[in-house]
């Protein structure tokens, strides 16, 4: 298996160390596999359905790695120690459950309560092992908007490698107190968390430019920067396992052979970066009985434009109660349009570099009936979530996290139905993605349920884990200055 970017009109090809260390491609594309295996019932599908969640990632990664890279052992050594039991509030590592007449996938039960561990973790694990390999001091950079960092610096902090460090970037002000302290708590050498002001998005351009100054340094013996947010092809990549896990136990629920094409499943989730879904639509473009892929979106609405409209245009972030989605422009747009125009990459480098100069991108008429075949979506408000919040505990006495209550109102509107009662016999079998625990965000919850709610479900429910880190003691952060009156370009280039 080899990888491409999605913007190279040419013949070069990577492998997959090279393209994961490399974060974004040499000409600013992303990378993707230079082709994408087949998913087949008889020999993937029906056997998989018999694996845990950990043999499942192995089942799935070693599709994308060649055994000259990584051969069987380590690779299973490195999905094994990337979801170790004790780290997960749950045995089966994500329960697929019952709601109403749809069901909840619950990705949050892993170390830091959010889906990001399940392909942070092992992202950090196969970047310690070849980092080990090459004796390559290597520095991890990430931007987060609350998720995102705290999974990436766990995973650091637990492979405990050397030649790992990284260095940790959240907006100030715009991620939820829970998730503030999973940064400042870490106590680790090799771990560095540094706040800015702007918007979740502000820190991608710095990171970007410092990656691609870096890449002619890419597998030398000096210190290599490596990006690790979900433009990094080994995030989508691990994120289709939860996609292919949710689709096998939801159609063990349903008494369906695996791999029945007259029983597609649609997913709806919260999304903001869209690597999620990019691992969604891989899954199905391999063969997954996937049906639509359903985009929760809060007003930040860049992704519900785009597909509703075909216009990918950038606007400035409002703050929100649902912040962990809250993206300007989200960089994996370009691995879904990537697959949409059946991997044009002259197209892809056309479209993308008039969206770097112009912040515009309207699609044809065309190019958004192909992006609609798969793809559909909702744009939710503040209320609209905090009602579906409330309904989903007056309904199922089901609490959910003000991100997945996105997607619940997202589902509502496009016409799913959670009670038997109306529906439709014709409406596909649903999944709601649930993303985090709601053990991060107090404030959102309770402005949802009122501080009884939140002190009901608190009292029943929080995670002793989650309370361990309340208890401990905070360190100091640094600060990205901004000059009074600079424009946002001239103060990235100081960063």
């Amino acid at each position: 298996m080899k990888y491409r970017s999605t913007r190279d009109t040419g013949s070069n090809k990577y492998s997959f160390e090279q393209a994961l260390f490399s974060g974004y491609a040499p000409d600013g594309g992303l990378f993707v596999p230079t082709s994408l295996p087949s998913i087949t019932a008889k020999e993937h599908l029906i056997p998989w359905s018999k694996l845990t969640f950990p043999e499942l990632a192995y089942s799935v990664l070693r599709m994308f790695i060649s055994p000259t890279e990584i051969n069987d052992e380590p690779l299973q050594e490195i999905c094994n120690n990337s979801y170790p039991p004790d780290e997960f509030d749950d045995k089966s590592f994500v329960p697929v459950k019952k709601l109403g007449c749809a069901f909840i996938a619950e990705l949050f039960h892993g170390p830091t309560f959010c889906f990001k561990d399940l392909g942070m973790s092992p992202v950090i694990n196969l970047l310690s092992h070849f980092a080990t390999l090459r004796n390559r001091p290597t520095t991890l950079l990430v931007s987060t908007t609350g998720d995102t960092g705290p999974a990436a610096v766990h995973a650091v902090g637990h492979v405990a490698n050397p030649l790992l460090t990284i260095i940790v970037h959240y907006p100030h002000g715009q991620i939820s107190d829970f998730q503030l302290r999973q940064l400042t708590t870490v106590d680790s050498k090799y771990v560095k968390v540094a706040s800015f002001e702007g918007g979740g998005d502000d820190m991608d351009w710095p990171i970007k430019e410092t990656l691609l100054m870096n890449s002619d340094n890419e597998l030398s013996g000096g210190r290599t920067f490596c990006g690790v947010n979900s433009y990094n092809i080994g995030r989508p990549l691990m994120q289709m396992v939860h996609f292919i896990w949710v689709y096998l136990r939801m159609v063990e629920q349903l008494g369906v052979q695996p791999g029945d094409k007259n029983c597609l499943i649609d997913i709806v989730l919260p999304t903001g970066a869209m690597g999620n879904i990019t691992g969604g639509y891989m899954a199905k473009q391999m063969g997954v009985p996937i049906g639509m892929l359903c985009a929760g979106v809060n007003i930040n609405d860049i992704t519900h434009r785009v597909i509703e409209s075909g216009e990918f245009h950038r606007k400035r972030i409002q703050k929100t109660l649902s912040d962990a989605i809250n993206i300007e422009v989200p960089y994996n747009f370009e691995r879904i349009a990537f697959y949409v125009t059946g991997g044009n990459p002259a197209l892809i480098k056309e479209w993308m570099t008039t969206m770097e100069q112009t912040q515009r991108l309207t699609l044809e008429t065309s190019w958004l009936t192909r992006l609609r075949k798969d793809f559909r979506s909702a744009r939710v408000t503040d209320d609209e979530m905090c009602s579906a919040l409330r309904q989903a505990y007056t309904s199922f006495n089901y609490v959910a996290d003000p991100h997945t209550a996105v997607a619940l109102a997202a589902a509502e509107k496009l016409s799913y139905s959670f009670t038997e009662k109306s529906s439709s016999k014709e409406m596909m079998p649903m999944a709601i993605l649930a993303t985090a625990s709601p053990c991060k965000f107090q404030k959102a919850v309770t402005v949802a349920l009122g501080e009884d709610g939140w002190k009901s479900w608190e009292e029943q429910h929080f995670p002793a884990r989650a309370q361990k880190t309340l208890q401990k003691e905070e360190n100091e952060s640094f600060h990205y200055p901004q000059k009074e009156g600079a424009s946002l370009s001239e103060v990235q280039s100081d960063w």
